[in-house]
């Protein structure tokens, strides 16, 4: 099991209430919600191996460098750094971290990727099923059935968690289930400030991409090195033409990484704390025994 960790850790920052506080007042609602969510996901999924996978770069500077409204949008105050995290998160995000060591946890990340690319590279590595857990659409180009690797989806929340698959993807999308990161790369997606070709919808990047398989295999198409079909139109060719520059990085971009620099990693959920006096101290300093224990009968710890 692979964690999207900020994925995670923002959906449980809204959706528990700010008003768990630690003895002294200080909000950990994030917190508490990230622990309750792993102890949820092992009593219910029960995973042998589980990774909180990290962004150690939320706005690398390879997919920057290809398009630099990539996530910028999110930049505050010119400090790229900091991103868009609220008012009151930011503050837990190592308070996580604290606690996934102490409990022995494998949390990692990779200097100047995303955790996208981490877990694009730990997927891969995998000999077995793999789960993803996130909210994030992007990490749907990595499904497949032959390995297999399934995303769980957060959309509606971990109590209605969607198991997505190839058949799951080409249900909603209209798409080859593994067809995921060109459908992307022709539509856009301006939450990540990726433009998409100007005037290809979905409905259109859909039936595209059913019919080449790939940007390339349009783009082939278009050149007239492939046989065009019906939704290779004029207007289609006149706004594929305006986006060459665009379609010639995109993928730099939508692609998830796959071999990003990982060091050597026990990924084994830990049949006890690595270090239950620090373990005790945290929940002790920050409120949260309860999640802790919570946690604790999850994963059976004596």
């Amino acid at each position: 099991m692979l964690l999207d960790s900020a994925s995670l850790y923002f959906r449980t920052f809204y959706g528990v209430p700010d008003t768990v506080v630690s003895p002294d007042g200080i909000p950990v609602n994030a917190a508490r919600g990230f622990l309750d969510a792993i102890a949820t996901l092992v009593r219910t999924r029960r995973p042998t191996d589980l990774v909180a996978c990290w962004d150690d770069d939320w706005r690398p500077a390879f997919r920057v460098d290809a398009i630099p409204s990539y996530k910028s949008h999110r930049v505050v105050d010119n400090e790229p750094e900091l991103g868009d995290t609220p008012d009151g998160l930011g503050h837990q995000v190592p308070i996580i971290a604290d606690l996934l060591e102490a409990a022995g946890i494998c949390r990692v990340g990779s200097a100047g990727f995303e955790a996208d690319d981490v877990i694009g590279t730990l997927a891969t590595r995998a000999k077995g099923t793999v789960e993803i857990v996130t909210g994030d659409r992007d990490l749907f180009q990595l499904v497949r059935d032959d390995q297999p690797i399934r995303v769980l989806y957060t959309a509606k929340g971990l109590g209605n968690l969607e198991t997505v698959d190839e058949a799951w993807i080409a249900a909603k999308y209209g798409i080859p289930g593994q067809g995921y990161a060109d459908y992307a790369v022709l539509r856009g997606d301006p939450s990540d400030g990726l433009p998409g070709v100007k005037g290809i919808g979905d409905k259109t990047a859909a039936a595209l991409i059913t019919a080449y398989g790939s940007v390339d295999g349009i783009l082939d198409a278009a050149r007239g090195r492939a046989t065009p079909t019906g939704a290779l139109t004029a207007g289609v060719l006149r706004k594929l033409a305006a986006a060459v520059d665009y379609l010639a990085v995109a993928h730099l971009v939508v692609l998830v990484r796959r071999d990003c620099p990982l060091p050597e990693l026990t990924t084994q959920l830990p049949s006890a704390p690595a270090d239950p006096d620090r373990l005790a101290q945290l929940g002790t300093r920050w409120g949260l025994q309860s999640a802790l224990n919570r946690l604790r009968e999850a994963l059976a710890w004596p």
